[in-house]
């Protein structure tokens, strides 16, 4: 141990004489500890937010989409798939139809979301199984057409398992001498979903991708492909060396495009409450500055007699640059330790509750990510280490002799 670090430490040891300094450095070790918790805890709520709806975002759609310019049906698909699934990214190609139209039940009318889906090849693009609630993902093949809802838009419908709907397609219609007659076809309810969102879970439902054809009159034709990828994030790239492959008229739409300004704003919001809560650091720096401070004036007389008997500027500001750093690095582990802890108890026990139709989601979701814990305590430590300096050189430039006459 070198004597620097013995003196530094025994500086900010509780005892006579140093009573008052030893409370001022506890409260700067708490000041660094509040705002590196704060931070953490913050930090892990927005990336938990960033995750969970990507997570429910790609569970009810795919990683890209094939389509046509001006959204005209597709009518080759068949062809399409096998030449998408050579690209070495792809894991799952599925056709599909996405159209609007009203649904009623009773006294109930509303606009909706309809997704066509292959019954054969709707598994290798999203993970709609799993986020079925009541039922299965079966259509049926009775006389009635199955049609799988939403929980709040059946709950909005009243509708349960195999009640009878009415959906009406206002693109597809027939002209007669009164005029024209949207096509109108009954639905047997046979699953509800939960997708984990709100706005999912009111304004969509799912049949087969042949019923879809019949109802909106699309023939053979589908309103494009949805591609899984091996890995989310090459989506971007996969999707530009589609569209240069399979040229004009097909073009393509990635998941980040699509979302981009949800999640652009997730993530500015997550740096502005870095920005913030990182004053709190500051702030806590300032009171170790001032800790410093008040122990280079009460020590005054030990560092002129330090010097005298030979030690260096260096080693004199070498001692105030570890007090302050024992008094940051002590409140950013407790800060780090105190941050996962209360970021595991958020995660694990869902103490926080959201409404869903106001956040997308029902829980304060928390995902801890080991390079913002590392970025939180580097730059808490950082900051601690530029709050030393001043007072330490201070401290350095004392003479012995003005030392020992100040006291």
């Amino acid at each position: 141990m070198s004597y620097e670090f013995f003196i530094a430490k025994r500086y900010l040891r509780m005892g006579s004489g140093s009573l008052f300094l030893s409370v001022i450095a506890s409260i700067s070790i708490l000041g660094v500890f509040l705002g590196v918790a704060c931070l953490l805890v913050v930090l892990a709520v927005m990336s938990g937010f960033h995750k969970d709806l990507r997570d429910k975002i790609l569970g009810t759609n795919s990683h890209l989409l094939v389509l046509k310019f001006h959204n005209e049906p597709v009518e080759e698909y068949n062809e399409l798939l096998p030449m998408l699934r050579e690209f070495p990214s792809v894991i799952g190609v599925s056709p599909f139809i996405f159209s609007k139209a009203m649904i009623e039940r009773e006294n109930y009318v509303d606009g909706i979301a309809i997704r066509g889906i292959d019954p054969e090849s709707f598994h290798e693009v999203t993970d709609l199984s799993s986020k079925m609630v009541v039922g299965s993902v079966d259509f049926g093949d009775g006389d009635l057409s199955g049609i799988l809802l939403g929980v709040d838009l059946a709950d909005n419908l009243r509708a349960l398992l195999g009640d009878t709907i009415t959906l009406v397609s206002p693109l597809n219609v027939t002209q007669t001498p009164l005029g024209s007659i949207p096509k109108i076809k009954k639905f047997q309810v046979m699953g509800l979903f939960d997708a984990g969102m709100y706005d999912y879970n009111t304004s969509l439902a799912y049949i087969s991708l042949p019923a879809a054809q019949n109802f909106l009159g699309m023939g053979e034709a589908v309103t494009g492909v949805e591609v899984k990828l091996k890995n989310l994030y090459e989506a971007p790239q996969v999707a530009r060396e589609m569209a240069e492959t399979l040229g004009y008229p097909y073009k393509t739409r990635d998941w980040m495009a699509s979302n981009r300004n949800l999640f652009a704003a997730l993530k500015l919001e997550k740096t502005t409450m870095f920005v913030i809560l990182t004053l709190i650091i500051i702030v806590a720096a300032f009171n170790i500055i001032a800790t410093l401070v008040m122990m280079v004036i009460q020590k005054t007389m030990d560092i002129g007699i330090l010097k005298s008997m030979g030690a260096t500027r260096k080693s004199i500001m070498q001692i105030f640059i570890l007090d302050g750093l024992i008094i940051g690095g002590i409140g950013t582990f407790l800060g780090v330790l105190g941050g996962t802890l209360i970021s595991w108890l958020l995660s694990k026990y869902k103490i926080i509750t959201l409404p869903a139709d106001v956040y997308f989601i029902d829980t304060l979701p928390v995902h801890m990510k080991l390079g913002d814990f590392a970025l939180v305590a580097f730059s808490a430590l950082v900051i601690t280490f530029l709050a030393t300096l001043y007072p330490a050189f201070k401290a350095s430039q004392l003479t012995p002799v003005e030392a020992i006459r100040a006291e």
